[in-house]
């Protein structure tokens, strides 16, 4: 059995290092991207993000939108592909998946790095000191480590999301996807969250502080 440390949820994985180059046609672009060992998915994209990038909402004209927990970028980098005026912000806590991202923005989007920003740290910390509010968030979140750390995010959503703002994620159904949705229903009745697609056993969720996001 690996680790803790080597698992891509640790910020510095143990396994040995070994870069790797994968190639993943989304949303009819073809992207390369960078991975290593001690990443999430580094062989191939996984299955659940490559059904929230086809299913996810992407706002109109210049916004604000974060990759968050972004792993190598690929949601990060199709969103400033497709919105060529917004400001993206990748965050994620291993620090190999933030040598990725950088590399992965070098190879997709060599002209757009000053509107890229990639952060180092656990879910919303790096943006503590920072005034910057989303138009909408994205996330797939890993569960397995924790199902009650991912619940505690929508805690802090009105701290980093704008009122006609969203918050888009994946979940697989297996991994708790139905009892998600019935806590968030129960917990937060005067927000709204609806289930955008079932698809090969993941649910792709929107959610938002008012009806109008």
């Amino acid at each position: 059995m690996p680790s803790k440390k080597d698992h891509y949820s640790s910020r510095f994985p143990d396994a040995q290092l070994k870069v790797f180059t994968i190639s993943e046609s989304l949303r009819r672009h073809l992207y390369i991207f960078k991975t290593t060992t001690g990443v999430f998915s580094y062989k191939k994209l996984d299955l659940g993000t490559k059904i929230l990038i086809t299913h996810m909402d992407i706002p109109q004209g210049s916004c604000s939108l974060l990759d968050l927990g972004c792993g190598y970028g690929p949601i990060g980098i199709v969103l400033a592909y497709e919105s060529p005026q917004s400001n993206i912000y990748f965050i994620d806590r291993n620090r190999r998946a933030i040598w990725c991202v950088r590399e992965n923005i070098k190879l997709n989007l060599p002209h757009s790095q000053d509107r890229l920003f990639v952060y180092a740290g656990d879910y919303f910390h790096p943006l503590k000191n920072k005034s910057v509010k989303f138009d909408s968030i994205y996330l797939n979140p890993a569960v397995r480590q924790g199902r009650q750390e991912f619940l505690d995010l929508f805690k802090e959503l009105p701290e980093y999301l704008k009122s006609n703002g969203f918050f888009e994620f994946v979940l697989r159904r297996k991994m708790g996807a139905e009892y998600v949705f019935n806590y968030l229903q129960q917990k937060y009745p005067s927000n709204h969250i609806h289930i955008k697609c079932k698809r090969s056993g993941y649910w792709v969720f929107r959610y938002s502080l008012s009806d109008e996001g």
